[in-house]
């Protein structure tokens, strides 16, 4: 589990096959890795990946089919920067949002302007993704925790201050740009809680309460 709250940025120094159609990645991080051993769980531009080897600053991970088919894995090139942070500890502080590192799926910026001190940075994203945000809700992108500042069936749109941008890779992107995108998991739950497929698994219907798809739908969150 993670916050969302960059620890540093790093950046990919090899990339290379590995079996069954998967990726084995090396990551060199700017900051030191006190601590972290073979086995801890580190989000590399959101993804949660498990650390096989560690040696100093660099450690090597291994990418799923699966992962790589839903995020930006795909296109990793030696070189490319990279957002790091690792698991959260039970006494730390939630700055951020929850953030599973589960990925989503992706986006792509479509634009970025100033707007005094920030930068707002709209992006396209597919309604799959986009039913689970709301306006002033929480999305992790490449894993960032960063809040929403609209959102329609096409996309949303964040704004971000000077320090966001100077400790993230989101500093760097450009229009056209892909990123990793995660929805915030409270509303994946309240969707499957309401499902029709979910009220068949517990072999009846839900108490009448007054909250259904269509309520939640016309208040925005979904």
């Amino acid at each position: 589990m993670f916050t969302g709250i960059i620890e540093g940025l790093g950046a990919i120094a090899a990339t290379r096959p590995a079996a069954g159609e998967g990726l084995r990645l090396t990551v060199t991080a700017d900051f030191a890795l006190d601590g972290a051993k073979i086995g801890d769980s580190i989000a590399v531009n959101g993804a949660c990946l498990t650390a096989v080897t560690i040696s100093g600053r660099s450690f090597t991970v291994d990418v799923s089919p699966e992962t790589l088919s839903l995020s930006t894995f795909r296109f990793a090139r030696p070189g490319d920067r990279v957002n790091l942070e690792r698991a959260m500890r039970l006494s730390d502080r939630l700055d951020g949002h929850l953030v599973s590192g589960h990925i989503d799926g992706t986006g792509v910026i479509s634009a970025r302007r100033r707007l005094g001190n920030a930068i707002i940075i709209d992006f396209e994203a597919g309604p799959e993704l986009t039913r689970y945000m709301i306006r002033k809700g929480s999305v992790a992108v490449d894993g960032a925790s960063l809040t929403i500042n609209n959102r329609d069936a096409a996309g949303f749109s964040v704004s971000i201050i000077p320090h966001t941008a100077g400790l993230t890779t989101l500093g760097l992107k450009k229009p056209g740009d892909s990123v990793n995108l995660e929805a915030d998991m409270i509303g994946k739950y309240v969707e499957r809680f309401l499902s029709p497929g979910h009220l068949a698994d517990r072999g009846g219907e839900a108490p009448k309460s007054g909250v259904d798809l269509d309520l939640l739908a016309r208040n925005g969150f979904l």
